[in-house]
């Protein structure tokens, strides 16, 4: 990948185009290098076909490596372009939906099509021929979960750190606990989102 990373941002996933992208190119270079040496002497010049061949394979082979779609823990990036580099950022936080779709060939070859639904100024981006398109789809549903669960997480830190600060009794240290705690059994799924605002709100008007 040649985007460079955030401070504290983590790659957890690259993927590429279906190997069924290459089939083609490697076709038309195999029936290229097999002409140019089976029949040096019927057509001219035809050591060219034969060269040309594996160098039309490695040209398609180094734009499918560098044609890729990658999961981090901020953002999805779609980077493509052998001689120009061009590159695409959807922030997680920014991403509304993502879906998936495989033809029945899609199903057997596992590669399909992968839609990504963000903000409205944003629009839509669209992924063809995605290797593997629900390991995509599933990577970035979970980046989501675990970005929002960490800005809650921050958010609540920060609120206790600044009850903390505000007051210099026992008191303000216990409640600062307290906060961390209901947002601990939150995480865990023991309380839910409303009873954790309600506990909250109760504690800070304490």
């Amino acid at each position: 990948m040649r985007t460079p990373l955030q401070k504290g941002e983590k790659t957890l996933l690259v993927t590429h185009k279906s190997w069924i992208a290459l089939i083609g190119p490697t076709l038309l270079s195999l029936t290229m290098l097999v002409i140019g040496l089976a029949f040096p002497h019927v057509f001219h010049y035809t050591w060219v076909l034969a060269l040309l061949g594996p160098i039309i394979f490695l040209f398609n082979y180094a734009d499918w490596k560098v044609n890729i779609w990658v999961v981090t823990s901020f953002r999805v990036i779609d980077e493509m372009g052998l001689m120009r580099h061009f590159a695409k950022e959807s922030p997680l936080d920014k991403i509304n939906n993502v879906s998936y779709d495989q033809s029945i060939w899609g199903r057997i070859l596992n590669f399909g099509h992968v839609k990504i639904q963000t903000a409205a100024q944003i629009g839509a981006t669209d992924y063809f021929h995605v290797n593997h398109p629900k390991r995509l789809k599933d990577t970035i549903t979970q980046a989501q979960a675990d970005l929002q669960g960490y800005k809650l997480k921050k958010q609540a830190e920060e609120l206790a750190d600044a009850i903390r600060l505000a007051g210099q009794s026992n008191n303000s240290n216990s409640i600062a606990a307290e906060i961390q705690r209901l947002f601990e059994l939150k995480q865990k799924g023991a309380i839910s989102e409303q009873e954790y605002q309600v506990a909250k709100n109760k504690l800070i008007n304490l």
